[in-house]
């Protein structure tokens, strides 16, 4: 696991009208503070990244379908540099998972829909506090397998 990211397990409520699905409080203890709050799609096969934020807390959850979130901990004086995380994120695991700043993130669609992956960011979007990369620059020791 990369220092710093949690992976935090959400409630959901279900009852034969449908469900409520929990995501982030303002009294939770990892919430830091609230800047925006978007969704990102992704088709089945998809790669998206790779992102890093340089201020901003990144909180995510996928509220419909599934992907698979990559994690890459270029930090200098992190115990865990060069190290990669892979998470699974949709129904069967429904969480949050809180990314710290300075942590190279992407993720792959996956399974017969459209996922849909839910960012409680901790500030405002802005692009000059943050960093791209091509899903396949060879500077993240990472290969996506995208022939599934």
């Amino acid at each position: 696991m990369i220092e710093g990211v949690q992976i935090i397990p959400l409630r959901q409520i279900l009852d034969e009208r449908g469900k409520v699905m929990h995501m982030l409080r303002h009294d939770a203890p990892h919430f830091q503070s609230f800047g925006e709050i978007y969704f990102s799609c992704i088709h089945p096969g998809a790669v998206k990244g790779w992102s890093l934020h340089k201020k901003m807390v990144v909180n995510y959850a996928v509220v419909h379908g599934n992907i698979k979130l990559v994690l890459y901990d270029a930090r200098e004086n992190s115990p865990t540099k060069g190290q990669i995380q892979e998470i699974f994120l949709g129904p069967d695991n429904y969480c949050l998972v809180v990314i710290p700043p300075f942590i190279w993130t992407g993720f792959k669609g996956y399974g017969n829909e459209t996922a849909i992956l839910a960012n409680c960011a901790s500030m405002a979007h802005d692009p000059t506090e943050m960093d791209r990369l091509d899903p396949f620059d060879p500077s993240i020791p990472y290969q996506w397998n995208t022939d599934r």
